[in-house]
């Protein structure tokens, strides 16, 4: 299995129905048939010195294996994302694990 998990912050002066088209955008990548599960969510109200809550938006998507992970990457609906959101975000991290 792998876990993908891409954090972004937005643009300070993203507005609140852009956010909300992002997430939307967000959303649409769980249609990429080679997702198995999918979380989209926001910083967790928990104040905790380790806890990073700067992000806006926190997308994990898991894949049974490394084939699945990069249909994803060239995947028509993640390219659609990308090209229709990368405007949106300041700072996007990736962590990918095995």
């Amino acid at each position: 299995m792998i876990a993908h998990h891409a954090l972004f912050w937005l643009k300070a002066d993203t507005t609140a129905d852009q956010k909300i088209a992002f997430k939307k955008g967000l959303e649409s990548l769980e249609k990429i048939e080679t997702i198995t599960n999918i979380h989209i969510g926001v910083p967790a109200p928990i104040e905790r010195s380790v806890v990073d809550t700067t992000y806006t938006f926190s997308a994990v998507l898991f894949f049974e294996d490394l084939a699945g992970h990069d249909v994803y990457q060239g995947h028509a609906i993640h390219k659609a994302f990308l090209d229709e959101f990368r405007g949106f975000f300041e700072k996007v991290i990736i962590y990918d694990a095995i």
